[in-house]
């Protein structure tokens, strides 16, 4: 299994690590791919691939934080380059729920990292909360460079999903899928082809059931898996074999 997003420098998974990674491979997990979400951020990420092989790490600017995080994409290019296990841009996007930073600064923000990922052909991570029409319609706009893009703890709506696909983009399902009010997520997710699904844990945040309540961690993503298989309808060895091929083909090929 990949853990596709998960945010090892926060608590308490920093202070805990090598016991998280320890129970990460005991489930049977081969990669962590940690997220930045600041300058701050991305500063432990660096640290924090060269704990393990199995740790790779993104650069790039949360919507929360793109109003006091100013970032080009020529300097994500630069940071992109200082490490060849930095593999992934964002996560970025827009979030219009909490609004922690200006519309016009998330909406800047998040073209600077497309472009960064068009120049590099890296994949491109992608945080939409209600945002839906406005995170189409950018993304649509380089739609001729032809992005990789991958759709974070995806929650949106089926007909989000549809556009999204014209586009062919990557969606991650979180912990949220094992929620019991989530089944139009649940249907969504039976929708969507298996070629362009990914699993992620989002932790320490939105641990599944039945570890709901509970600070998440990669080693919880068993939990996911086992139900986006009963979603899906195949096997739970099938769909960790389908989601590590589809990582894998997203960030190394």
């Amino acid at each position: 299994m990949i853990d596709s997003h998960c945010h090892l420098d926060h608590e308490p998974l920093l202070s805990d690590l090598p016991n998280v990674i320890q129970r990460s491979k005991d489930v049977g997990i081969e990669k962590l791919l940690t997220i930045s979400t600041s300058f701050e951020s991305f500063a432990r990420v660096k640290e924090l691939i060269n704990r393990d092989e199995m740790i790779y790490g993104t650069v790039g600017i949360h919507p929360h934080e793109s109003s006091t995080n100013i970032i080009s994409s020529k300097q994500i290019i630069e940071n992109l380059n200082e490490n060849s296990k930095i593999i992934g841009i964002g996560e970025t996007g827009l979030d219009f729920y909490y609004n922690n930073s200006q519309k016009d600064r998330q909406i800047a923000s998040f073209k600077e990292h497309i472009e960064a990922s068009i120049k590099t052909n890296i994949p491109l991570i992608v945080h939409s909360r209600e945002a839906e029409k406005e995170t189409f319609e950018i993304l649509n706009e380089y739609k001729n460079e032809k992005p990789k893009i991958l759709m974070h703890c995806f929650t949106g709506s089926k007909e989000f999903s549809e556009k999204l696909m014209t586009l062919n983009s990557y969606f991650s399902a979180s912990g949220i899928i094992t929620f019991k009010n989530s089944l139009d997520l649940q249907e969504t997710f039976k929708s969507i082809p298996m070629d362009n699904i990914l699993i992620e844990t989002d932790s320490p945040f939105l641990a599944p059931v039945p570890k709901r309540g509970n600070k998440n961690e990669p080693s919880y993503i068993d939990f996911t898996a086992s139900k986006l298989a009963d979603i899906k309808k195949i096997s739970k060895k099938e769909l960790i074999e389908k989601t590590t091929t589809n990582f894998n083909k997203l960030f190394f090929k």
